[in-house]
């Protein structure tokens, strides 16, 4: 199936759920480098996150359709069941081998739940299971807040719970690849590549080493994210300037209930994309 072809049969327009939350706040040092979170932050999620959609019933109907295309003979109710007890077991070998919020590779789950040795093939289902039961759209003003910071020359990364298929996302709505958009590929930092899930402090630690490496502190580098505790927490704590993003209330996370972010705040509250880019100039 094209790229055309997945995104008729399973991506339409979604608009942002609005939120109780009011823009507003201020950045401290000037901003050299932002640091993006992906679901729910540039992109609309209808789980309302990526890990949220490993937990979501997809719709029986298009599930029944996905398995039949490829040939799948179990029921959808016990292929979701599968799929939660493959998740479930992997994450206990990572936590006991020493990962404290540990990332799966979908790809390799789906390759053991369909008893497959084709990767492409496995990856194919994937992409299509994840299509259903996580649908995706680009936030409004996505592409102008990356024009502009193109047109800036700042500098800009990804910081973000994500999987093989996430920077598919790039190409299909925007047409084209992470690199062409202004993404340093030195600066993109994915739970699936590193094995770790935010919010572990892994990829913000090794975000702010490659900063250093190039010169760059963290005090001038704003993260911007829709959860407090998976975005602002680790980022605060090693020294990041922060961005909460409140434009949609189906992902905003603001996690009262956690101790850890009982007293946090964000240095900048945004409820469009667009409205980071005075914060910029």
């Amino acid at each position: 199936m094209t790229r055309n072809d997945l995104i008729r049969a399973y991506l339409t327009p979604m608009s942002p759920q609005p939120t109780a939350m009011l823009p507003g706040g201020r950045l401290t040092e000037r901003i050299e480098c932002i640091l993006f979170d992906i679901y729910g932050t540039l992109f609309i999620s209808g789980a309302g996150d990526i890990s949220l959609a490993r937990k979501a019933a997809p719709q029986i109907s298009k599930l029944e359709r996905l398995l039949a295309k490829f040939e799948v003979g179990i029921s959808p109710r016990m292929l979701i069941e599968q799929l939660h007890q493959a998740i479930d077991t992997r994450h206990q070998q990572l936590v006991h081998s020493g990962i404290d919020i540990p990332e799966i590779e979908i790809d390799k789950i789906w390759l053991q739940i369909l008893a497959c040795d084709d990767i492409e093939q496995a990856r194919k289902f994937a992409i299509e299971y994840e299509l259903i039961a996580n649908p995706v759209y680009p936030m409004p003003n996505l592409a102008k807040l990356l024009t502009a910071c193109r047109q800036q020359n700042r500098r800009m990364g990804l910081v973000s719970n994500a999987q093989f298929f996430t920077p598919f996302l790039f190409e299909w709505f925007l047409g084209a690849d992470m690199a062409s958009l202004g993404f340093d590929s030195e600066l993109i930092f994915l739970s699936y590549q590193m094995g770790y899930a935010k919010p572990s402090l892994v990829l913000f630690e090794t975000a702010a080493a490659a900063l250093n490496a190039k010169g760059i502190a963290t005090s001038s580098v704003l993260v911007v994210g829709n959860d407090m505790r998976n975005d602002i927490y680790p980022a605060r704590i090693l020294g990041f300037q922060t961005a909460l993003f409140a434009g949609d209330a189906r992902s905003l996370r603001l996690r009262a209930d956690d101790p850890r972010c009982r007293n946090l705040s964000a240095d900048l509250i945004l409820t469009d994309l667009a409205q980071l880019i005075d914060h910029l100039t």
